[in-house]
Order: C-alpha cells, then sequence, then structure tokens
C-alpha cells in the first residue's frame, strides 16, 4: 500500500536536504537526483513505522550514495583533463541553500577522503547530524566515526577557511573580471588576479577546454588574453553564484553554456572554476534562455 499523503509531505519537506546531501557526497546533480529518487520509492514501498523520517532517509541516502561513489571513483580515474563538480546555482530558498559554506575548493578537497571520512564530515560537521545516528548511517561504532570526522576535518581544515568577502564587493569583481577576460583587458586583470591564482576548466573530453591546471598569475594571464585574442568574447547569460562563490554562467564563441565560479581574497582573484561538460550543464541549459540579463 503506498503511503498516505502526511508521509508524502514529509518526504517533499526533506527532499531540498537531501538533495543537497547527495550532491555533496557525489559531486553531481543528476546522480544526486537518481539517490533522492531511489530513497523515494524505498520510502514508498516501506510499510513499517517510521518514528523518526530525517534519520531513516539520511541512512538510505547516505548508503546509496556510498554505493555509487565507488563506481564514480573509478570514472574519475579516467576522466579527461580536470574533473570538477557539477555547478550548483544558488537559489532562492533559504532551504535550498543550505550547507552553502561548501564551496568549490572545498569539494575538491573532499575528493581526497575515503568515501566513509567524507560521509562523517557531511553529515556531522556540515550538516549537523548527531553523532550516533551518523554511526547508525554508517554502519559504525559512534567512537570510530568520531575519528574519520575528526581525520577528515585535518585534512581539509586549510580548504575549509572561508575568506569573507561582502556580497555587493564580490560581485563587483567578478563583474570586472568578466568584462576583462571578455575583452582581453592585461591591465585590468594584472589588477584583478593574485600572484598564486589557480585556473581550473572542466570540458570532460566533450569540448574544448585546457585540460591541466593553470597557477600563477603569468600564466593565467597568457591563457585568458590569448583566448579572448584568438576566440573573442562570449555572451554573459547570468550573474549568479555557485556553490558558495560568485560567478557567471555565459555562452562562447560556438554558443556553449559554461559556468565560471570565482574564488576571492583580500580583493583579489585566487581561483577560477570552469565547468564546460554539457553533461554538467543539463540542469542549467534547460532554463538558461530565460536567464539573460
Amino acid at each position: 500500500m503506498p503511503r498516505p499523503d502526511r508521509d508524502t509531505h514529509a518526504f517533499e519537506a526533506l527532499r531540498p536536504r537531501l538533495q543537497r546531501l547527495a550532491y555533496r557526497m557525489l559531486g553531481s546533480v543528476s546522480e544526486a537526483e537518481d539517490v533522492v529518487q531511489d530513497a523515494w520509492l524505498r520510502w514508498s514501498a516501506s510499510t513499517a513505522a517510521i518514528a523518526e523520517p530525517a534519520a531513516w532517509l539520511h541512512r538510505v541516502v547516505t548508503r546509496l550514495c556510498l554505493d555509487r561513489m565507488k563506481s564514480a571513483r573509478a570514472r574519475r580515474e579516467t576522466y579527461f583533463g580536470s574533473w570538477l563538480p557539477d555547478p550548483l546555482i544558488e537559489a532562492a530558498s533559504p532551504e535550498d541553500t543550505l550547507a552553502s559554506d561548501v564551496t568549490y575548493s572545498l569539494m575538491l578537497a573532499l575528493e581526497r577522503l575515503s568515501p566513509l571520512e567524507r560521509a562523517a564530515f557531511l553529515l556531522h560537521d556540515v550538516f549537523g547530524v548527531p553523532l550516533t545516528e551518523v554511526a547508525e548511517s554508517l554502519e559504525r561504532k559512534p567512537a570510530a566515526v568520531r575519528q574519520l570526522a575528526s581525520r577528515a576535518r585535518k585534512r581539509v581544515q586549510v580548504s575549509q577557511k572561508r575568506h569573507a568577502v561582502e556580497r555587493t564587493e564580490a560581485e563587483r569583481i567578478v563583474t570586472a573580471f568578466f568584462t576583462a577576460v571578455q575583452e582581453g583587458d592585461t591591465a585590468t586583470l594584472s589588477t584583478l588576479l593574485a600572484e598564486d591564482v589557480m585556473l581550473q576548466a572542466d570540458g570532460g573530453g566533450k569540448v574544448i577546454a585546457f585540460p591541466n591546471t593553470i597557477r600563477g598569475a603569468g600564466r593565467a594571464l597568457r591563457l585568458l588574453t590569448g583566448i579572448a585574442r584568438k576566440f573573442g568574447g562570449g555572451e554573459l547569460v547570468q550573474r549568479t553564484w555557485i556553490d558558495g562563490l560568485p560567478g557567471f554562467i555565459s555562452r562562447d564563441y560556438d554558443g556553449n553554456l559554461q559556468t565560471t565560479a570565482v574564488d576571492l581574497r583580500g580583493g583579489k582573484v585566487v581561483a577560477v572554476y570552469i565547468v564546460r561538460n554539457p553533461d554538467k550543464l543539463r540542469h542549467i541549459a534547460a532554463g538558461s534562455d530565460t536567464a539573460r540579463t
């Protein structure tokens, strides 16, 4: 028998949180959606009384993600060029902005953790799930989970540090960065880029993208201005926030969609994350034509 409507409402109320948890575990919007849908099927098929829906669903989603992470890690070993998480565009709903402190830099740091370390850190440190509940989800003793979370915390400590930037100022810098890149404005870019700036682009072998991480202001400047000279400017689709970082959605000279997230420190651009792989932009492409500014 299907669950009554009140149980459907309980699941839907938790769906944004479950979606965000699955995304943080997997780095993929589409896979996160699949996991949450699988959780829904298990929820609706269960005939047992569930006293704590949130705890039950956290446990189901976590275990489903752990299963998927095995094959995901194998795929990334043969991934062409740099791998970046799917860009998650900031939503208006307060519930949808849950765990917005997890940025691209931290998502990439999480890739260095074991699946269990990642799950323990996200559930306990980011989503605030009680340790005993995390232990049940991971089928480990609380003391073991505490060690997993502590070890993960130490490994991502540097990447976890946030550089507070006033929102309006961040958007001003990113707008100036976009304009300078489009125009190949070397002088302006020189003032915006930090000396140790890092650039990463994920094309997944589907579209043109520089495959290796670019480090240092000199190399980044040559790359960005070279692209502008060779291919010309693109088209701004929408200014937005991506995984807690200011950025924008744009189209290149061939009309290919891409997202750019910019990390800032001390008024300078310290990292740029560009996603061009069309498989990672499907959730954005559908609404991009109506999101132009």
